[in-house]
């Protein structure tokens, strides 16, 4: 079963149903209920899911949403050494280097999941973007 770190965008589209998006975070997810994909995220992403979705979708909705999910993907906590490998990281964007050192916690990860693939740039991983990983699989 492919290991596959799912970044936040992806999450959020499935959520927020954005599309033209969402049909491809609906199959990712999809993929991961029939045991194809482990799926894997940051602590991090799913706070940032509930902060910028809380706006839009009501709150005891969002959380029941936010926790289901839960069920198809592994969280990596966001811990000290994570921060501190972000902040020395050469990517750009902070966010995306914890992502990133995230991810490189997952033993044989196969991929990070984005749409964001230009700031994942450099990353001693494979990154895909979401149509590209499912014509994969």
């Amino acid at each position: 079963m492919k290991k596959v770190f799912v970044d936040t965008n992806i999450i959020i589209d499935l959520i927020a149903d954005r599309r033209p998006f969402s049909k491809f975070a609906i199959e990712i997810f999809k993929m991961a209920e029939e045991k194809k994909l482990r799926l894997y995220t940051s602590s991090h992403s799913i706070a940032t899911t509930h902060y910028l979705l809380k706006k839009y979708i009501n709150e005891k909705e969002l959380r029941e949403v936010i926790y289901s999910l839960l069920d198809y993907m592994q969280l990596i906590a966001v811990d000290i050494d994570v921060i501190k490998k972000g902040l020395k990281s050469k990517h750009k964007d902070f966010e995306d280097a914890i992502q990133i050192n995230c991810a490189y916690a997952v033993e044989n990860l196969d991929c990070i999941v984005t749409r964001n693939i230009k700031d994942f740039k450099g990353a001693e991983v494979q990154i895909l973007a979401p149509d590209e990983l499912i014509k994969k699989n």
